[in-house]
Formats: structure tokens, C-alpha cells, sequence
């Protein structure tokens, strides 16, 4: 197929393996800073069966397995060790499940008592060198962070999430780590010299990974996310990247904001659970 804006668009298993090394690659990065931020957390990030398990504590966004199976089949005794990592720290197993994985990672997962706990989709755009085309976005400014921005940054895109709601410690704690890795912008978008949004980019092997795009309620559908992503997709062609990608809850406004901005669903990842024994 042909995407809207002129280039070839191909969900392959090559592609594949791009955007689920590079997910994995963000969460790496994120465990180590997250371990160095805070060294008693236990947060460590390890290879498993083509992929890495995260560990980032209980409950983290960020613990679970991604890209395993991405280079390959996967063995019982790969899925036994990969298990413990999470078992020994009191932690349920969580796989990212992509639908391009080795068919044995499957078959494994389906007799080792898995059960599944939702889906997110991976959207991606191809990107040319061309410059993206300035948003009309009224009032809204977007301007790239600095180290002191950190406290503002996390505080401004986890409320963003959470609707004005009290916000969980775990994910201010990775957020926190996520606005330091050395390789990532962070963006804050304001109107009227407030913080109303905020977004982050990180690239790998030219790879864009889009990530904490969010807006306060109270200043939603007013350009602000159109502005983020905007800017973003600009910082990525500027750093030579061929694609870009993010990941949304299927059908959700965020998925809608991005499709508006040419991504396209290259498939659906499902998360696959198995709880510890009690």
C-alpha cells in the first residue's frame, strides 16, 4: 500500500523488528536511569528470547517483557527463565504480545496459563526530509525543556494522563526517569504562560519513538496535541530518522490526534498475562 503521503508503507516483520527493538531499547534506557535515580527500586532490565524483561517495581508501566520472539522461536525453557525474572521480584508476567512474533511464542504462551489483559496499537508514519508544515494552532507554543523543566515536565503530562486525578507515584517515578535519559527532547506546550501539555521523543537507529504526548482537560481539543506532535515529527526528520512511532489505546482520542498527523495502525499488540502463584 501507499500511505497519504507518498511513501511505500509496509507492516513487515522487518519493520517489526525496528519498532519492537527500539520500544524495548526506551525501556532499557528508562530502567537504568530509573535505577540510578533510585537505587533501592530493584530496577533492572535483562535479555530474554530475543528480547528484554523491565522491571521497574510493581505495578510500573514499564515492567514487562517486550520483543521477545522478534528474532526467532522461543523455548519452554526460554519462557521458564524469562517467568523468573518477574516471579522472583513479586511481580505478574507481562509480554507484549506482537502479532509478527515467532508462531512458538505463541504456542508456549498458550499452555503456560497466559491470560490476556489488553491491547494497545503501534502507529507509525514514514518520514521524508522534507519540513513539516506549520499547525494552526492558535495560542499554543511548544519549546524544547531543560534539565531544570523536570519537575514541571513530569507533573504536567502525568496529570495530562490522569485527568485531573490523583496521580500514582510509580508513574510520576518513571515519567521522572524517562525526561532524563540522555538521548530524548522533551516539549512542553503552553498558552498564556501555562504549562498545558507535554511530550517527549527519543530516536534509535532512525527510529522515532513518540511517547507522554498528553493536554489538561481543560485545554483539550484547542491544537494543543496537534501542536506537540507537530513539533516532534519536525525534531525527528531534523535528527534523520526514516520512521516514527507511537503507541495508543485502540480507538482513543490519542490514537485519533496521531491518524490526524498521517500515523497509521501497523498492528495491534496484545498484553499477556500470567500471575504469580499466591
Amino acid at each position: 500500500m501507499t500511505d497519504t503521503i507518498g511513501m511505500p508503507f509496509i507492516a513487515d516483520l522487518q519493520l517489526a523488528r525496528r519498532l519492537e527493538s527500539t520500544d524495548a531499547w526506551v525501556s532499557i534506557l528508562a530502567a537504568q536511569i530509573h535505577a540510578q535515580l533510585h537505587p533501592d527500586s530493584g530496577a533492572v532490565a535483562e535479555p530474554y528470547a530475543g528480547g528484554h524483561a523491565i522491571f521497574t517495581g510493581v505495578g510500573s508501566p514499564l515492567t514487562q517483557a517486550i520483543a521477545v520472539g522478534m528474532k526467532g522461536p522461543v523455548t519452554e525453557s526460554d519462557l521458564e527463565a524469562l517467568e523468573a525474572f518477574f516471579e522472583v521480584r513479586g511481580s505478574p508476567v507481562q509480554i507484549e504480545l506482537c502479532p509478527l512474533a515467532d508462531p512458538s511464542l505463541l504456542k508456549q504462551l498458550s499452555v503456560r496459563g497466559y491470560r490476556l489483559g489488553g491491547f494497545s496499537n503501534m502507529l507509525v508514519r514514514p518520514l521524508t526530509s522534507e519540513p513539516e508544515a506549520s499547525p494552526s494552532a492558535g495560542a499554543v507554543t511548544v519549546q524544547e525543556c531543560t534539565p531544570a523543566d523536570d519537575d514541571l515536565w513530569t507533573r504536567t503530562v502525568a496529570l495530562g494522563f490522569a485527568d485531573n486525578i490523583v496521580v500514582p507515584e510509580e508513574n510520576s517515578s518513571v515519567l521522572k526517569s524517562l525526561f532524563h535519559r540522555p538521548d530524548s527532547s522533551c516539549l512542553l506546550a503552553w498558552v498564556d504562560g501555562h504549562p498545558v501539555g507535554g511530550g517527549a521523543l527519543a530516536v534509535h537507529g532512525g527510529v522515532a519513538a513518540f511517547y507522554g504526548a498528553s493536554t489538561l482537560p481543560s485545554f483539550r481539543r484547542r491544537g494543543v496535541q496537534r501542536a506537540i506532535i507537530h513539533a516532534l515529527l519536525s525534531s525527528a526528520i531534523e535528527s534523520g530518522c526514516d520512521v516514527a512511532y507511537t503507541l495508543t489505546s485502540p480507538g482513543s482520542a490519542s490514537q485519533r490526534n496521531v491518524e490526524r498527523q498521517l500515523f497509521r495502525v501497523a498492528y495491534s499488540r496484545s498484553m499477556m498475562i500470567k500471575d504469580i502463584p499466591v
